[in-house]
C-alpha cells in the first residue's frame, strides 16, 4: 500500500463518530478518514436542543452506566464524568390506574421477589404465583417471542401491563414481536442452563455475583449528548461531510469505491476500507452488490418510528406534577403517549432554575400512521395526556417536537442469527456498526463501532 491509508465511515451518528475516533487511534495521524452523513448534522438519533435555557436531549436520554464504554470514552476525551438519576421512582399506568413500577423484575419478567399487588388483578397475581409449578419445555439455544412466552407462562397481564410498557420504552416495539434471546439475553442464558421456570430463570439472571458491577444503573452526559458528539468529531480529526448521500458501494481491486451524490452528478470516493454505520435498510441497500447474504439479513431487520415531545413549564404551573421520575403507559390505555419523563425530577442537573422540563414519547412499532399529523396536533395530544396523568394543564413556555422516522431497529425472533449472517458475510475491508446489531443503547453502539474499526484497521498497513 502506498500513500496514506484512506477509510470512509458512512453515517455520522454515535456509531460512525466512535468508529472514526477509534480508527484515528489505530491508524495514526496520517490516515485519511472521511465521515459521510446524509443529514445536515452529526449525531443520528442523538440530538441535544436548547429547552428553556438548558441543553436537553430529545433522542436517547440516558445510557446504561454499568457498561464501561461511555464512562471510558468520556474519560478518554477529557470530558466531565457522567451524571446519574436522583432517587425518584417511576410509575406505570396500566389496567386503568397508575401504580409504582414494581421492583424485583427483569425487564418486566417477575422474579420470586417481585411485588405486583398494585399492578395486577387477583387472577393476574394467581398466574404469576402458579408459574414456577408449570412444566417448562425449553430447547437450549432456541428463541421465542417474549410476549408469547410471558402470556403462556404468566397470563396476559404481565405482558400487557409491565413487560410491554418497559420494552416499548427501549425499542419502541411490542413485546409480542420482540425476540427473547436478543432483548433479554441473561434470561435466555438462564433457560439454556436449565432453569425450570421463567421465574427461576429471572432469579438466576438477577442474582448478584462477586464480579457484578455496582453503582448507578443509568447515566447521562453533562451538557447533553452533543458534548460527546462534538468531542468525538474533534478527536477523530476526520473530514466530516454533511448532506451527502452514499448511493452505491463497489468493490475494487484492493479497495472500495463509494458513489456519492445525485444520479445526474455522481461523485466517486475511492478508499481502502469502509465502515457502514447506518440503519439496517440503508446497510442492506449498500451491501446488496458486494455481500448479498449480509444484505438479505440486514433487510430482514424492521424499524419503528417514534416522536419525542419536550415541554418546559414554569414551576408554579406544574405544581400538581407527582414527585416521581415519570410514568410508563400500557398500550391499551386510552392515551397517546407511551411514556412521560419528569426530567427535572429524574435529573438534578435539569432542575433548580424555576423551570420544570418534561419529555413525552409517542409511537410503537406499527403505529407510524398515528404520528403522521402536524406538530401542533402532537403537542395537543401530549398536553391532554399530561393533564390526565399529572393534572398539569397550563401552557408550556417552551416546546420542541423531535420526530424519529425509522429510528429504532426491532429485535425480533432470530435477531442474533441475522446479525451473525451480516457480520460473517462481509468481505475484508468492510465492517458494520450500529444499533441494529448487538443492542440499541449508546454503549452497545460504541462497542460495535470500536469492533468495526478494529476489523478494518487490522487489514490495513499504516504508512511508515
Amino acid at each position: 500500500m502506498t500513500g496514506p491509508v484512506r477509510v470512509a465511515v458512512v453515517g455520522g451518528g454515535i456509531s460512525g463518530l466512535a468508529a472514526a475516533h477509534r480508527l484515528r487511534a489505530l491508524l495514526g495521524p496520517d490516515a485519511r478518514i472521511t465521515v459521510l452523513e446524509r443529514r445536515d448534522r452529526v449525531g443520528g438519533v442523538l440530538h441535544t436542543v436548547d429547552l428553556a435555557g438548558k441543553p436537553f436531549d430529545v433522542g436517547a436520554e440516558a445510557f446504561l452506566a454499568r457498561r464501561p464504554e461511555v464512562p471510558a470514552l468520556l474519560a478518554e476525551l477529557g470530558l466531565p464524568p457522567a451524571v446519574h438519576p436522583t432517587a425518584a421512582s417511576a410509575t406505570v399506568c396500566a389496567g386503568g390506574r397508575t401504580a409504582p413500577l414494581p421492583g424485583g423484575t427483569l425487564l418486566g419478567v417477575p422474579t420470586s421477589a417481585a411485588r405486583l399487588d398494585a399492578l395486577l388483578s387477583g387472577s393476574g397475581l394467581a398466574g404469576v404465583a402458579a408459574e414456577p409449578g408449570i412444566p417448562l419445555d425449553w430447547e437450549p439455544g432456541s428463541d421465542a417471542a417474549l410476549g408469547g412466552l410471558l402470556r403462556a407462562r404468566f397470563g396476559d397481564e404481565i405482558a400487557d401491563r409491565l413487560a410491554d410498557p418497559l420494552l416499548g420504552g427501549v425499542y419502541a416495539g411490542r413485546v409480542d414481536a420482540l425476540g427473547l434471546r436478543a432483548t433479554i439475553p441473561a434470561l435466555a442464558a438462564a433457560l439454556d442452563a436449565g432453569a425450570p421456570s421463567l421465574t427461576a430463570a429471572a432469579d438466576r439472571a438477577t442474582t448478584p455475583t462477586g464480579s457484578a458491577p455496582g453503582g448507578p444503573v443509568f447515566g447521562a452526559v453533562p451538557g447533553g449528548y452533543r458534548t460527546l458528539l462534538d468531542a468525538l468529531a474533534a478527536a477523530a480529526r476526520a473530514d466530516v461531510r454533511l448532506g451527502v448521500t452514499v448511493r452505491e458501494l463497489v468493490a475494487l481491486d484492493g479497495g472500495w469505491r463509494l458513489v456519492l451524490g445525485s444520479t445526474t452528478e455522481p461523485e466517486a470516493l475511492d478508499v481502502d476500507a469502509v465502515v457502514l454505520a447506518v440503519p439496517a435498510p440503508a446497510a442492506a441497500k449498500l451491501l446488496a452488490g458486494v455481500a448479498p447474504a449480509a444484505a438479505r439479513a440486514a433487510g430482514e431487520i424492521e424499524l419503528a418510528s417514534s416522536v419525542v415531545v419536550a415541554l418546559a413549564f414554569r414551576d408554579a404551573d406544574a405544581a400538581t406534577l407527582p414527585p416521581t421520575s415519570g410514568t410508563l403507559v400500557a398500550a391499551d390505555e386510552p392515551l397517546h403517549v407511551k411514556g412521560v419523563t419528569h426530567s427535572g425530577t429524574k435529573w438534578a442537573h435539569l432542575a433548580g432554575d424555576g423551570v420544570v422540563r418534561l419529555r413525552a414519547s409517542l409511537g410503537r412499532f406499527g403505529e407510524a400512521p398515528a404520528l403522521q399529523v402536524d406538530d401542533d396536533e402532537l403537542v395537543a395530544r401530549v398536553r391532554a395526556d399530561l393533564a390526565t396523568l399529572t393534572g398539569v394543564t397550563a401552557a408550556p413556555v417552551a416546546v420542541h417536537v423531535q420526530r424519529w422516522g425509522g429510528g429504532l431497529p426491532q429485535y425480533g425472533v432470530g435477531h442474533l442469527d441475522r446479525v451473525a449472517a451480516i457480520e460473517d458475510g462481509l468481505p475484508a475491508g468492510l465492517a458494520v456498526a450500529g444499533a441494529a446489531l448487538h443492542g440499541v443503547g449508546v454503549p452497545a453502539c460504541v462497542a460495535t463501532a470500536r469492533a468495526a474499526a478494529g476489523r478494518v484497521a487490522a487489514g490495513l498497513t499504516p504508512p511508515r
